[in-house]
């Protein structure tokens, strides 16, 4: 669960949130709606630990993990797939050392990087990513396009 109690939270001068309280259970669906500087944006901020309540506690769940789509997604030619798969930094790093090993011909260095490969069964990291997607509200169909094509907006899973 995620608790919020007494909580108060403030950009700059402006105080966004006072003695609030709230509970978000296991399971709950929550969703955020207000004008544009009502705080929204700054509470999905404290909860992934980018600002500090200036009162009050936050208990968050020490084993969740944490995932978000920003408001402002990048202007890639990239596919909303691939954006996921390099963002696993391993499969990424270890990929960029198997390009280089090829290009030196280095037979034991190759083995050696598709031993690391199957380590963290990399084979399937398309398979993965697309549950990732999928879980966040992504169709089939748009696994495939531009990550410049979609348009912000905030989520927190």
């Amino acid at each position: 669960m995620i608790f919020f109690t007494d909580l108060i939270l403030k950009r700059g001068q402006s105080v966004l949130l006072e003695n609030t309280s709230v509970t978000i259970h296991t399971g709950q669906k929550v969703g955020l709606v207000g004008k544009n500087g009502c705080g929204k944006s700054s509470l999905f901020a404290l909860v992934k630990g980018e600002l500090q309540p200036e009162g009050g506690d936050v208990s968050l769940p020490k084993n969740w993990a944490i995932s978000w789509v920003n408001q402002e997604t990048p202007a890639l030619e990239i596919s909303a797939l691939d954006y996921v798969i390099q963002g696993d930094r391993e499969y990424t790093g270890l990929m960029i050392q198997l390009e280089k090993a090829n290009q030196e011909n280095n037979g034991n260095q190759i083995a050696m990087i598709h031993t690391q490969l199957d380590t963290i069964d990399a084979w399937t990291i398309q398979a993965r990513a697309a549950t990732l997607l999928n879980g966040l509200g992504f169709t089939n169909e748009q696994l495939s396009l531009p990550v410049k094509s979609f348009s912000g907006g905030g989520v927190c899973v």
